[in-house]
């Protein structure tokens, strides 16, 4: 791949706009435009790199996170048969500040680095796979995400509600949240509604709801803990009331939206011909958070590219011959933690002592060994997972269990 060959254009995204830069392959600005991010305005785009390109080259775009904003323009330029390069914001934004003496911070400036970053790392940069498979799973994932924050939000504002209903509230039930739980809050806000009420009345209403979980002694608990904490009738009651009430209704909306969520997620599953489940400790929703954050396997070469995109292959720091490796803090955050977690899931060891994958447990108990830590340990596992997951992935295979004998060559 010769440079010389190429001419590179920078696009820095925006909502509304995009600004372009075009460069050669020494860094000689041949020309800049604005156009609106609408697929009716990106000819206006292409119009200006041909008017740019007097040899008539080969255009290289490279987009800085071609699967937010950019993802539309991405997908008309692939359409149209143009190479385009995922730009990460971290390269680009380190090309931008080892550019000049002074670091200057506009769209023109954005796009100037993001071209720099595309001329230098032509090789190394990911191709943009805007699937559109991938990335609606990915818009399912994030929002399950924010409905889980706010379930989070509302299930802390309940647990303040109830530590003045009901002080000794915890000893009813275990999740608060839970469809029992919540068909009591809204039925007895507060204890004026159980006046007149018995355990034997109680247990008949909600082991309807609960079906058949909810005991005598469960009710029984509750009479007899609002009797002993003895709380006071406290004046305006009834709007406190109303705010309980008011929590418990938004929980019941937000898990009717995490039920219709998650069934759509298990539906594009099965449609993607995944595999991931196989590997113990993989539900569907982990499955689903893994591919969303790494798309197309096809747009990485080999599991080292994948390991530097998830930050989790470490980075080599060395002067006069010495040096060592440290966890580098760049790569895809999200799915950084979701394969630390699944590592740490890999190792647990059930209340029978029984490991959940005994070839990993097996292999962590020998990196600790030779003195590494629980958190080295455990990114030595993800590394490892990393070419797991490529390799299902990318030829299709089931996860099997490897043989204690290998174990150290399969891991």
């Amino acid at each position: 791949m010769i440079k010389e060959d190429f001419i590179y254009v920078g696009i820095d995204l925006h909502k509304e706009t995009h600004t372009a830069v075009i460069i050669d392959c020494y860094n000689n600005k041949l020309g800049e435009i604005t156009f609106a991010n609408r697929p009716a305005d990106f000819p206006k785009l292409v119009n200006k790199v041909k008017k740019c390109n007097i040899n008539v080259k080969t255009v290289v775009f490279g987009l800085e996170n071609a699967y937010g904003y950019g993802r539309a323009l991405a997908v008309w330029l692939i359409d149209k048969g143009y190479a385009v390069k995922d730009v990460n914001t971290a390269i680009s934004h380190r090309q931008s500040k080892h550019s000049g003496a002074m670091y200057k911070k506009s769209d023109s400036d954005d796009a100037g680095a993001i071209a720099l970053a595309t001329l230098n790392m032509l090789g190394k940069l990911p191709d943009a796979c805007p699937n559109d498979a991938y990335w609606s799973l990915s818009q399912l994932v994030h929002r399950r995400d924010n409905i889980m924050k706010q379930r989070i939000r509302l299930v802390n504002q309940l647990h303040e509600q109830l530590h003045i209903a009901y002080p000794s509230y915890k000893l009813f039930f275990n999740d608060i949240s839970r469809t029992t739980a919540l068909y009591f809050w809204e039925h007895y806000p507060s204890k004026k509604y159980l006046k007149g009420m018995t355990a034997e009345d109680l247990r008949e209403e909600l082991v309807k709801v609960s079906h058949n979980r909810c005991g005598a002694k469960t009710c029984e608990t509750i009479i007899n803990a609002v009797a002993t904490d003895k709380v006071k009738e406290n004046a305006y009651q009834d709007a406190r009331d109303m705010v309980t009430l008011s929590i418990v209704s938004d929980l019941r909306h937000y898990d009717c939206q995490l039920e219709e969520v998650d069934k759509m997620l298990a539906k594009m599953y099965e449609m993607l011909n995944c595999t991931l489940t196989t590997i113990p400790g993989v539900n569907v929703i982990t499955a689903v958070k893994i591919l969303a954050e790494i798309g197309d396997i096809n747009r990485f070469s080999n599991s080292n590219k994948l390991a530097q995109f998830s930050g989790i292959a470490p980075l080599r720091l060395s002067s006069s011959g010495k040096g060592k490796e440290v966890a580098t803090k760049q790569g895809n955050r999200r799915l950084q933690s979701t394969i630390y977690f699944l590592a740490i899931q890999m190792i647990q060891v059930s209340t029978k002592g029984t490991p959940r994958n005994p070839v990993v447990r097996v292999y962590y108990e020998k990196r600790k060994a030779e003195g590494k830590n629980s958190q080295q340990a455990l990114i030595c596992i993800s590394r490892h997972l990393i070419n797991i997951i490529y390799a299902m992935l990318k030829n299709g295979t089931e996860y099997r269990m490897p043989v204690m004998e290998s174990a150290d060559k399969n891991m």
